[in-house]
């Protein structure tokens, strides 16, 4: 089963699961996010989503985090069945920068809307599902961090704004990472649900950093989301 738990320092979240686990979502949201000449407006966010698939994907190479969890396997199970069996599970994680991770889970929705307008339409759509219960764990991981009116501010803000992330100018999503390592500890607490608004507002400050990136966008004949910016992580991440 996914797992999604916040850092110790509220740096980030942690997603873990077993190899199946990581491989159905990664799976799922390749499948939705479709190829990238599909939705070209869309490419953007469609970059940073793919970038959380790629550190699940060396997750379950064991690059990351290793943790091993109990498979409900007992010894009067074990006897009765004549096993020789363990009776932990290998859980591979990988950790995510909180803005990174909501950004991730908002720009899912505009995915979801695509692949169910223009591909699969049907309410059993399986990769869907899948996409959907992660993004419920999401929530559920945020909820948790947030008090009762910040949560349902954010909720009423995610179901008022559609789509959520066209054209949007995801270097954006590295400043608020970049602001948010900076924090200690309480301050994120306290701010957690202001960065979770700033995704989706666009306010004075995304507004001057895309309306830059555009003037360098038709200046180099490059796509909005091809412009680099002055955007460096530090090498230890305390999470």
């Amino acid at each position: 089963m996914l797992s999604i738990q916040s850092t110790e320092q509220l740096t980030g979240v942690r997603i873990s699961g077993d190899f199946w686990d990581l491989d159905a979502l990664i799976h799922a949201i390749y499948k939705v996010t479709g190829d990238e000449n599909k939705y070209y407006d869309y490419q953007g966010a469609r970059l940073r989503i793919l970038g959380i698939c790629h550190d699940l994907r060396q997750a379950m190479q064991g690059e990351h985090q290793l943790e091993f969890v109990s498979n409900g396997l007992n010894k009067s199970i074990l006897s009765r069945h004549e096993l020789i069996f363990p009776n932990k599970n290998v859980y591979y994680g990988a950790e995510v920068l909180w803005p990174e991770l909501l950004f991730t889970a908002i720009a899912l929705n505009d995915f979801i809307r695509l692949h169910q307008e223009l591909i699969d339409s049907s309410a059993w759509n399986g990769h869907v599902a899948t996409i959907r219960k992660f993004q419920a764990g999401v929530a559920n991981c945020l909820e948790q961090e947030l008090t009762e009116e910040q949560y349902l501010v954010f909720l009423r803000m995610l179901h008022t704004k559609n789509p959520l992330t066209f054209r949007y100018a995801t270097q954006y999503v590295d400043i608020l990472n970049l602001e948010y390592i900076q924090l200690t500890m309480q301050a994120r607490k306290a701010q957690l649900a202001s960065y979770a608004l700033r995704l989706m507002l666009e306010d004075e400050e995304y507004t001057a950093l895309k309306s830059k990136l555009l003037e360098v966008a038709i200046t180099t004949k490059k796509a909005l989301h091809e412009i680099p910016i002055n955007a460096n992580y530090p090498e230890e991440i305390l999470w």
